[in-house]
């Protein structure tokens, strides 16, 4: 697109399906690189990237050359492809329905990337639960408990 110019900077949160504590720490950053390669790809570009067990933070670059919610599910489908092929696990590992996306400016880059990176210093005072409904609330989304957190069927 020529003459398009954009500065979009997008924090995205993903979980496990179900929540499952299935990222191990064994393979967590082949998992990552995975992942950034995915995003690149497409034309975006990773500033931090860091998952818990049971879900996973990046920050993006955002390149308006698809929608957000195509390279979302893009990143998803491969990466959960990737994971099974790899045989990380005994079982099928799947990331759960849907995600949260929230914008920053240029000058929030460090806090955001250093948020990413202190994962599990974070999660020791608080759940991914509690996490993910701070952000809703602190950006205002409307949100629907039955919705955002899918349990087993």
């Amino acid at each position: 697109m020529p003459n398009t110019y954009t500065q979009l900077y997008i924090h995205l949160i993903f979980a496990v399906k179900f929540r499952q504590s299935l990222i191990e720490k064994e393979w967590k950053d082949r998992l990552h690189k995975y992942m950034t390669g995915i995003f690149q790809n497409n034309g975006h570009k990773v500033i931090q990237i860091n998952s818990m067990p049971d879900h996973l933070h990046v920050f993006i670059g955002f390149h308006p050359n698809q929608s957000l919610s195509s390279i979302v599910q893009n990143v998803k489908t491969e990466s959960s492809k990737w994971v099974n092929s790899n045989k990380f696990l005994p079982g099928k590992f799947h990331w759960q329905e849907g995600f949260g996306a929230f914008t920053y400016s240029k000058s929030q880059l460090d806090n955001v990337a250093n948020y990413i990176i202190n994962q599990e210093e974070h999660h020791r005072k608080k759940t991914f639960r509690d996490e993910y409904r701070e952000f809703l609330n602190s950006f205002g989304v409307d949100w629907n408990e039955n919705y955002i957190f899918k349990e087993p069927e």
